[in-house]
């Protein structure tokens, strides 16, 4: 996926908590014990696949945190 995001950073998917339309993703960044969540639909959270365990890339952008399964 080609993004003009300069913040373009490794994480692993350490808790996911459902809503009944949204869903926040918290993911610790490789490497470090710092910690950043997103929020999504259910929808687009299933449509990912996202488990907790998965790699993703955090795609930070000013407030918009963003995560790309690679």
């Amino acid at each position: 996926m080609k993004h003009n995001a300069r913040n373009d950073i490794p994480a692993t998917v350490i808790a996911i908590r459902f809503g009944d339309v949204m869903a926040q993703v918290d993911v610790e960044l490789v490497g470090t014990s710092y910690r950043m969540s997103s929020v999504m639909t259910v929808d687009s959270l299933d449509e990912l696949g996202l488990t907790v365990g998965d790699t993703v890339r955090v795609l930070s952008k000013a407030v918009n945190v963003l995560l790309v399964k690679p």
